[in-house]
C-alpha cells in the first residue's frame, strides 16, 4: 500500500480517477506554469512594461522548455514550493537579453494559484459532464425500474411499501441541485490571482489592474476585484461542494449496499466482486467504495477549512496543507462519479 491509495498502481482502480489525477501531476503545473509566465509576459508588454521583443522570445523559449528535475526537487524542499527555482531556470533558459523579463512583478503564489485554476477549469468540465451522464442513467433506471416495489425501511425496521422511483428520487434530487450550485459557483473559483510580493501589484508602477485585465483575458479568466492569495474561500466552497457530490453518491452506494442483502434481493449487479475464500459471492464493490470515499471527503473537509487561516499577506502553512487536502478530495468525487455511473450500468434489479 502506498502512501495514497489515488497513487497505488492497483487500488486507484478502485478509488482514483487517472484522468482527473493527471491533471494535479507536475507535466499538467509545469504547462500551467508556461501559459502563466507567457502570457504574463504578452500582457506586460502590452502595458509598456517590458519590450515586446521580450515577450516574443519568452513565449518562443518557454515551447521547449524542460526543468532540470534533480535541481528543482532540491530547490522545493528548500524554498518551500518550486517556483523560486522554476523562473530562474525559466530565465536562464531564455537567456539574455530577455530573460530578466520573465516573471516581471508577479511571485511565487501568482504562477501557483492561478496555474491550479487553470488546470480546475478543466476538471470542472470533465465533473460536470459526468454528474449529466450520472442523471442520465438514474433517469434510464427509473424507465426501467421505477414502478417496481420496495418495501419502505425508517430507523433500519420495515416501514410502508414505496416505489423505486420514490427511492430514486432521493437520489436524484440531490444531484441535480449541486449541478445548479456548481454552475452558480464556477464563475467565482475561475478567476485570476495576481498580486505581486505582497498582493498591491506594486512592482507594475500604477499599471496593475491593466496588467491583470490583459493577463486574464488572455488566460481565459474571469478578473476579480483585488487580489486574493489570502482568501481561500473559494477553494474551500468547492471543497465543500465535493463533499456534498460524495456525501450523495455514499447515500446511494449505502442504499444499493442493504438492498443488494441477500435477504432482501432488492438490487443485483451485472456483476461483483469476488471473495479468496467463498467464490459463491458478488460483493457489491462500487457501492462499497461510494461509500467510503464519501466519508473520506467529508472527513478531509475540515482540513480544507483549517487551511483557510493564512497570516497576514501570506502563509506557508496553511498552503502547503490546502496541497495536501485538495487534490485528492477533486479525485475523489471524480472517481465517485465515473464509479456511479458504471454501477448504474450494471444493475440488472431493482425492486420487485
Amino acid at each position: 500500500m502506498t502512501v495514497s491509495a489515488f497513487d497505488h498502481p492497483l487500488l486507484s482502480q478502485l478509488v482514483g480517477d487517472d484522468e482527473v489525477a493527471a491533471f494535479f501531476g507536475f507535466d499538467a503545473e509545469l504547462f500551467a506554469a508556461i501559459a502563466f509566465e507567457t502570457a504574463l509576459a504578452e500582457a506586460c508588454a502590452e502595458a509598456g512594461l517590458i519590450p515586446k521583443e521580450s515577450a516574443a522570445a519568452i513565449a518562443e523559449k518557454l515551447r521547449n522548455f524542460r526543468p532540470e528535475m534533480v535541481r528543482l526537487a532540491a530547490a522545493t524542499r528548500r524554498d518551500g514550493l518550486m517556483v523560486p527555482d522554476l523562473v530562474a531556470q525559466m530565465r536562464s533558459h531564455v537567456g539574455p537579453p530577455h530573460g530578466h523579463h520573465l516573471h516581471f512583478g508577479a511571485t511565487s503564489q501568482d504562477v501557483t494559484d492561478t496555474g491550479l485554476v487553470l488546470r480546475l477549469a478543466e476538471v470542472l468540465t470533465i465533473i460536470q459532464n459526468r454528474l449529466a451522464t450520472l442523471l442520465d442513467a438514474l433517469e434510464e433506471a427509473d424507465r426501467r425500474f421505477g414502478a417496481h416495489k420496495l418495501t419502505g425501511v425508517t430507523r433500519m425496521q420495515r416501514a410502508l411499501p414505496i416505489s423505486v422511483a420514490d427511492r430514486l428520487r432521493t437520489w436524484t434530487g440531490p444531484l441535480e441541485r449541486h449541478a445548479a450550485r456548481l454552475d452558480e459557483l464556477r464563475p467565482r473559483l475561475m478567476v485570476l490571482q495576481l498580486g505581486g510580493a505582497v498582493g498591491t501589484r506594486h512592482a507594475f508602477n500604477a499599471r496593475g489592474d491593466v496588467v491583470a485585465q490583459r493577463l486574464a483575458e488572455r488566460l481565459g479568466l474571469g478578473l476579480p476585484a483585488h487580489p486574493w492569495h489570502v482568501e481561500r474561500d473559494n477553494f474551500a466552497e468547492f471543497a465543500n461542494w465535493l463533499s456534498l457530490v460524495t456525501g450523495a453518491l455514499g447515500k446511494m452506494g449505502q442504499d444499493l449496499l442493504l438492498m443488494s442483502q441477500n435477504a432482501l434481493g432488492e438490487a443485483s449487479f451485472a456483476e461483483g466482486g469476488g471473495s479468496s475464500a467463498m467464490p459463491h459471492k458478488q460483493n457489491p464493490i462500487a457501492a462499497e467504495a461510494l461509500v467510503a470515499l464519501a466519508r473520506f471527503n467529508a472527513a478531509l473537509l475540515s482540513a480544507m477549512h483549517q487551511a483557510q487561516i493564512h497570516e497576514n499577506e501570506r502563509s506557508g502553512s496553511a498552503w502547503t496543507l490546502e496541497w495536501l487536502v485538495f487534490p485528492q478530495m477533486v479525485v475523489a468525487a471524480a472517481g465517485s462519479l465515473k464509479r456511479a455511473h458504471d454501477m448504474m450500468l450494471s444493475v440488472t434489479a431493482l425492486g420487485r
